[in-house]
């Protein structure tokens, strides 16, 4: 199991980040406190889990580098029994409309089992009460097995609805969900392994992500988390419409060309390459905290503008 796994040592600089990291967590979220001792255990533990995940060596740099920090402090707050930590996982945001993940899951659970208001009540209880207990023997606690790479309160969607899709295969051999406005698209684990490209995809997308300026954000933002057309998004850029059109097209291909490289440099070989970058690209546009409700806001008032209505 994944406690089994031997982690590298801890480089200077790596300590020397994990301890900015601890001190980062406590700023922002004084309310959950953790000792030294717990939080490095914590980190610890949940690096055990993303190794084998990973293909290839994996150094404590990268892993610290895709930490979503206050999501983890969160979680391992919350594992730690932190009436803080819980009313903050309890007003979690998520998904394109900043419902509460509560509602999130609700109307997940209205999908699932249409016209037994029963069974979505049951179905969000019983998964609440799993998050810190595991539902079987030997199993993991729904928490504990997040290891902090990717946002909570999506992959907490993820992990509920395919909980529950498998008890339904198990029932009334059903096997898939239409998609709705509220939480992700979420697809059960793919028995050819390419999960695995999701995560290489990740890793990918965020340093894509990272190399942008904050006009090029903007951009991404409008049009993905505020589903702007490109006429909308013009105006809110005072240009024409071709030359929007000209710059989106032209960050697009960036996109591809970048990430493209990174997937058949870690031995991709499937068809449909574009196709597959496309589909996860826009999962984690609409999830990425750099592209947040905040950094957008953020953005616009430097432009001495609103945000548009969701």
């Amino acid at each position: 199991m994944s406690q089994a796994v031997t982690i590298p040592a801890l480089t200077a600089a790596d300590r020397g980040r994990v301890k900015l990291l601890y001190h980062f967590g406590r700023l922002q979220m004084p309310a959950v406190q953790l000792s030294e001792a717990d939080f490095m255990a914590h980190l610890e533990r949940t690096f055990r889990l993303f190794l084998p995940k990973t293909p290839g060596s994996v150094c404590w740099a990268s892993y610290l580098e895709g930490l979503y920090a206050i999501d983890w402090w969160v979680c391992v707050g919350c594992l730690e029994g932190q009436n803080a930590a819980w009313d903050e996982l309890f007003n979690a945001r998520t998904g394109r409309s900043d419902c509460l993940l509560v509602d999130a899951l609700r109307a997940r659970a209205v999908r699932l089992y249409p016209r037994d208001e029963e069974k979505q009540d049951t179905a969000v209880t019983e998964f609440w009460s799993s998050l810190i207990a595991p539902d079987s023997d030997g199993a993991l606690p729904v928490l504990a097995r997040y290891d902090g790479q990717r946002p909570l309160a999506p992959w907490l969607i993820r992990v509920f609805q395919n909980w529950h899709l498998s008890k339904l295969r198990q029932s009334s051999g059903i096997t898939t969900l239409p998609d709705d406005e509220i939480a992700m698209p979420l697809d059960a684990p793919k028995p050819d392994g390419s999960d695995r490209w999701h995560d290489v995809f990740v890793m990918a997308a965020r340093e894509w992500l990272g190399s942008l300026d904050d006009d090029e954000r903007l951009l991404l933002g409008l049009r993905w988390r505020y589903r702007l057309s490109q006429r909308e998004a013009a105006k809110f850029f005072n240009l024409n419409e071709g030359t929007l059109t000209r710059r989106t097209d032209k960050l697009r291909d960036r996109a591809i060309s970048f990430l493209a490289s990174r997937l058949v440099a870690e031995g991709w070989t499937g068809d449909d390459l574009e196709g597959f970058i496309l589909t996860e690209l826009g999962s984690l546009l609409t999830d990425d905290p750099r592209l947040s409700a905040d950094q957008l806001s953020r953005l616009l008032a430097m432009r001495g503008k609103t945000p548009p209505a969701e």
